[in-house]
């Protein structure tokens, strides 16, 4: 039984938003304030995907479905605010007419990170959150193998995304429990895994440090990266595999928690990074999906349902459940299934 003493809302927040074409504040409307330190929005056509961090600075943006290094415009988003952030007019997050969705994430912690005798970089800027198992950590690269790079969760990240912002050409390297810590994933392709030991070394993430080789990808000398580090934390994240069994009666996917969002890769090459949540798809079945590989926006996908302790798989498709083929998953919680004071989450 899943059992967290604080609100899933008050570290994730999914949000739909409609563009103006003139600066506007995009404002969560939730009983709780909520400043992120990580936002990835989508225009819901085919736009690149925009992602944006605390530790970076709200001016410096990428995107996920190319391998450019960052921009910087304060026309995309113009500063986090105390309950949501501000876009500027650019058309990727405030076209008029636009529709939006944003994934937002806070950690809040951006003094007093944890190293230890072992511990090789630690992040030039950073925010994170022992809490709900999440930071975003800003690094420059020393070229060297065995290269420890703090991370401040206390925990170990069970999924790191990790991306050179200083030149363009590398892909985004994905570092995901369900594949192991002797190859990668890339976020920004629908390929397999790739790479041995050059970009995680071989080593496990730890509760203090991620471990990088020498690959350009993670760990290219004087250049600048950004990480994405998540720990699991019951009733709130949850990160694994399941093997498809190739029937729309498929696998049941316990979380512990009611999903607000859910990502999904097959480990192996052809198949993309298809992403769901609870905003564009408030009831079941949960069908409409983007990619984060991919610039596309709304597409009817593959149907999978949203229930009070997990995702239970309703297809038989190769991005989702092909026999005998292990999967990778990511979920965040839209409240646990017991929450604090004892109440069950609702069914949808």
């Amino acid at each position: 039984m899943a059992y967290i003493s604080f609100n899933p809302n008050n570290y994730f927040r999914n949000k739909l938003h409609t563009g103006t074409g003139s600066a506007q504040s995009i404002t969560f409307n939730e009983s709780t304030n909520m400043t992120p330190d990580f936002i990835w929005v989508k225009r819901r056509e085919s736009f690149n995907h925009r992602l944006i961090d605390s530790a970076r600075g709200s001016s410096k943006f990428l995107s996920c479905n190319t391998t450019d290094a960052e921009g910087t415009d304060t026309a995309v988003i113009s500063s986090f605010d105390t309950n949501g952030f501000s876009v500027g007019n650019d058309t990727s997050v405030n076209a008029s007419g636009g529709t939006y969705v944003s994934w937002n994430w806070k950690a809040g912690t951006t003094s007093g990170i944890t190293t230890n005798g072992s511990t090789v970089i630690t992040p030039s800027a950073y925010s994170f959150s022992a809490t709900s198992g999440f930071s975003v950590v800003k690094y420059t690269g020393n070229g060297n193998t065995t290269t420890k790079v703090a991370h401040g969760l206390g925990a170990a990240p069970k999924w790191i995304i990790i991306k050179k912002t200083s030149a363009g050409g590398d892909n985004w390297t994905v570092y995901h429990i369900a594949a192991g810590n002797d190859t990668s994933l890339q976020l920004d392709n629908n390929g397999g895994t790739s790479g041995g030991s050059d970009r995680f070394y071989d080593v496990t993430p730890d509760t203090v440090n991620f471990t990088l080789g020498n690959h350009t990808s993670v760990n290219a000398s004087s250049a600048t990266y950004i990480a994405y580090c998540f720990a699991e934390k019951s009733g709130f994240s949850s990160f694994g595999k399941y093997i498809g069994n190739a029937s729309t009666n498929g696998p049941f996917i316990h979380c512990g928690f009611k999903p607000a969002w859910f990502m999904i890769k097959r480990i192996g090459s052809g198949y993309s990074w298809a992403m769901k949540d609870n905003k564009i798809n408030p009831n079941n079945p949960v069908s409409v999906e983007m990619y984060a590989n991919d610039s596309s926006g709304d597409t009817a996908g593959s149907a999978i349902d949203f229930l009070s302790n997990g995702v239970k798989i309703r297809s038989n498709s190769g991005t989702y459940n092909h026999s005998g083929i292990s999967y990778a998953y990511m979920a965040f919680a839209e409240e646990p299934f017991v929450a604090s004071n004892g109440d069950p989450a609702t069914a949808r």
